[in-house]
């Protein structure tokens, strides 16, 4: 309370928001851009190392195996021959853009507990939801940096011939594949407790997992064992309907396809939601 002389004293301003009150409703939109930003130049910072290192690795794949077997040598597809080289590309590009998004989200939280800087993420007001949010999207941006410096490389590439045919396609699996595989990451870093953790379940699951998938075959000219196994990865729907995308022939069923990662994403999201509110193995 001021005053001046031969004035009656100035009553103080009334407080922006009543106490109890809070001040941000709904989302946090700003707290929820300001991680995205932050999780994205975290990885563009070092982009040399994180997007087009694995985009020359991925275009090194499509060199040697087109070499190796000929760029031409026709794949049987859903009943159509389709050259190898065109039948390679969209698989290595989603491989890239999978591996890519697990390799950022696996790191966020890890490094905060590793350097002890996990307060970071826990203390500003955010909810659980947007936490997630900001980490998805960072390692979702990722990926399709990784996909589009790929698909951008392969344009020059002799022999291949990468051209969208179902857009949509093209975004939903790999759009929802990414959102996957950050899924997994941020469950790998919210267990692992050093980096040799987060790499075993890189090197073990999913390297595994995603070459194993039909990257680099068709799963029709598997053993019947093997195609059942097959099926069961979901990492075969994502590249099997993102390979739909540009070739509108697939191994699989897409719309069945589609809904089983969908899914998967609904599931496993909602699993990360509740450990992360519970703060499991961050807190302790």
């Amino acid at each position: 309370m001021s005053s001046t002389p031969g004035n009656a004293p100035e009553p103080l301003s009334p407080p922006l928001s009543p106490p109890g009150v809070p001040v941000i409703r709904n989302v946090n939109w700003g707290g929820l851009r300001t991680l995205y930003i932050k999780e994205v130049r975290r990885f563009f910072k070092v982009q040399l190392q994180t997007v087009w290192a694995p985009a020359m690795t991925t275009l090194l794949f499509l060199v040697i195996f087109t070499v190796a077997t000929g760029s031409k040598r026709p794949v049987q597809i859903g009943g159509t021959a389709v050259p190898f080289a065109d039948f390679l590309a969209p698989g290595l590009i989603v491989m890239g853009m999978l591996q890519n998004a697990f390799a950022n989200s696996s790191f966020s939280l890890l490094v905060g507990k590793i350097q002890g800087t996990i307060v970071d993420y826990l203390m500003p007001p955010l909810s659980t939801g947007e936490l997630l949010a900001g980490m998805v999207g960072g390692a979702v941006t990722r990926a399709v940096c990784v996909g589009l410096a790929v698909f951008l490389a392969m344009q020059f590439w002799p022999g291949v011939h990468v051209v969208p045919q179902h857009p949509l396609a093209i975004i939903w699996f790999g759009l929802l594949g990414a959102v996957f595989l950050s899924f997994v990451g941020i469950l790998t870093s919210m267990w692992a407790e050093k980096f040799d953790h987060a790499a075993a379940v890189q090197n073990f699951l999913i390297a595994p997992l995603t070459l194993l998938s039909g990257t680099f075959y068709s799963v029709d000219k598997l053993a019947p064992a093997f195609q059942t196994f097959s099926h069961f990865n979901p990492f075969f729907y994502i590249i099997s309907g993102f390979r739909y995308g540009f070739l509108l022939d697939a191994d699989s069923d897409v719309v069945f396809g589609g809904a089983v990662i969908l899914g998967l994403d609904i599931a496993i999201g909602l699993l990360c939601y509740q450990l992360l509110r519970r703060g499991w193995r961050l807190k302790n």
